[in-house]
């Protein structure tokens, strides 16, 4: 049995990101290879075309994160305002959204909060779960309520940046990718955030196919894993879709012995998600709420490019399911030593995965 604990390593504070490089493809790209005996290779996001071939398919996702972090005040009849944030993290309905409140103590069903900004937003409190978790309905609807978010939100910086600086108009751009289409994500997907279109250029000179899902990314891969049993974690859920289009073009490039490249872990826990046991992706329009970890069979894709995870996370344990426990240890180990960055703003690695 695999525990929290297993998955935990020390991180310098000063391998902590907090602006990306540029341009963005001159970040860094570790290759890990299976083997114990392989030797890793410390490469470029700009080298990647040299790590492919032709007829291999990268897939994207191609969620747009919005500015899910909302700063306000609760309001009670005759008592005193309390200063609330609250960061969207799944769309309800056209005008509710879950969300997690800080302090979520002074929050109570039926309060109402009304938010800072000049759209005038607020929402009352329908329910209030576990761990400072809140369902909000706002007083506005569809593409309404979306306008005054935009125009009341902040990025929302993953905690270990905001924690060391506030956000500001750079991020807007930085903390997205040059593809994102689809609104609805709290976090980025951040192996994505290294592309460039001249890299994009020549892949497609290589003759490297894209293809774009959709996996709107939750704050709750940012929460820590509280439980030390791995089989006690739950998953927050999160909305994917995979077009029939992009699922029969993914079988395709499969039957025709090209290699399938995940970019980010939130690609390849959509594609597993849609595929049956014999690796056949189909069609997807539901929450996923999967949880890999060491054991699990991968069904799809043959490598994975993404950044470097947070210690006891539930993506390290992804990364080790996919290129193997000891492998990534070693990778991560030897990561820190040669002075890689990591997580959001940080560097990459290309993970083969492991027989």
């Amino acid at each position: 049995m695999m525990r929290v604990s297993d998955f935990d390593f020390d991180l310098p504070e000063e391998r902590i990101a907090l602006r990306p490089v540029e341009p963005r493809e001159a970040a860094r790209l570790l290759v890990v290879t299976p083997g114990a005996s392989s030797e890793f290779a410390d490469r470029l996001v700009g080298d990647l075309p040299d790590q492919l071939r032709p007829g291999d398919a990268l897939v994207f996702n191609d969620t747009k994160v919005i500015a899910a972090r909302l700063d306000g005040t609760r309001a009670r009849p005759g008592g005193a305002g309390a200063a609330i944030e609250a960061l969207l993290h799944q769309r309800v309905s056209s005008d509710s959204w879950k969300a997690f409140a800080r302090p979520g103590k002074r929050l109570a069903a039926g309060d109402v909060i009304a938010f800072a900004g000049i759209a005038g937003l607020s929402a009352q409190v329908l329910e209030k779960g576990e761990g400072g978790e809140v369902t909000l309905r706002f007083d506005r609807a569809g593409p309404s309520l979306d306008q005054a978010i935009a125009l009341t939100g902040h990025m929302p910086l993953p905690p270990y940046i905001a924690a060391k600086r506030g956000e500001d108009e750079r991020d807007r751009a930085d903390y997205q990718t040059i593809y994102a289409q689809s609104e609805g994500a709290v976090a980025a997907p951040t192996a994505g955030l290294h592309f460039t279109p001249a890299l994009f250029e020549r892949l497609d000179q290589l003759g490297v196919s894209r293809h774009f899902v959709t996996l709107h990314v939750g704050a709750g891969t940012f929460l820590p894993v509280k439980v030390e049993d791995l089989a006690d974690h739950r998953m927050h859920a999160e909305g994917g879709t995979i077009s029939a289009e992009t699922a029969h073009a993914l079988n395709d490039v499969r039957r025709r012995r090209g290699r399938l490249i995940a970019v980010g872990t939130t690609s390849l826990r959509l594609l597993e998600s849609a595929a049956t046991p014999d690796g056949t992706i189909h069609p997807f329009s539901a929450d996923t709420a999967i949880f890999i970890t060491p054991g699990y069979r991968f069904r799809t894709a043959d490598a994975l490019m993404t950044n470097f995870h947070l210690p006891r996370s539930t993506l390290m344990m992804l990364v080790s399911a996919f290129a193997g426990y000891e492998r990534m240890k070693a990778a991560y180990a030897h990561a820190i030593e040669a002075g890689y960055r990591f997580y959001s703003y940080g560097d990459s690695s290309l993970l083969w995965r492991a027989p």
